[in-house]
């Protein structure tokens, strides 16, 4: 398990836009979970959308690559960040809204050199909420 302050050792990213609280599994160079607890006091939740509390598809996706650095950075990847390459084959397939809890499950497809791309599930009460593949590249 990687708590929050061992996270922010390993991501530049912090409040509003650190959107991981723990990797509770990680196995260097394959895959890793992680969760991030959801509550209405997130800072987005004021204009998307008020009235129907509704988390944006794309903080979902920023989520998921972050589990994915974390992942890159313990299977001994050095630098100072990640950065997006490519988004591809999406899917947004039921909302997440405060009191819900994300599990991230992030999985390596492929590795050249410091780039990586990624496949990406995000769920809610084990069923899929969204899912993605994403190339990125960890920046020195």
């Amino acid at each position: 398990m990687i708590d929050i302050k061992e996270i922010m050792k390993i991501l530049p990213h912090r409040y509003p836009f650190l959107l991981v609280d723990r990797i509770i599994e990680i196995i260097p160079n394959e895959r890793a979970k992680g969760i991030k607890n959801i509550t209405i006091n997130e800072p987005f939740f004021q204009g998307h959308f008020p009235g129907n509390p509704i988390m944006p598809g794309v903080l979902i996706i920023e989520a998921m690559a972050q589990v994915a650095g974390v992942l890159a950075f313990k299977s001994g990847m050095e630098g100072s960040g990640v950065l997006f390459m490519s988004i591809e084959k999406v899917k947004f397939r039921k909302p997440i809204v405060p009191g819900d809890q994300i599990l991230f499950e992030v999985s390596v497809m492929q590795r050249r050199s410091n780039v990586w791309k990624f496949s990406g599930f995000a769920k809610v009460e084990d069923k899929v909420a969204t899912e993605a593949e994403f190339t990125a590249m960890v920046t020195k």
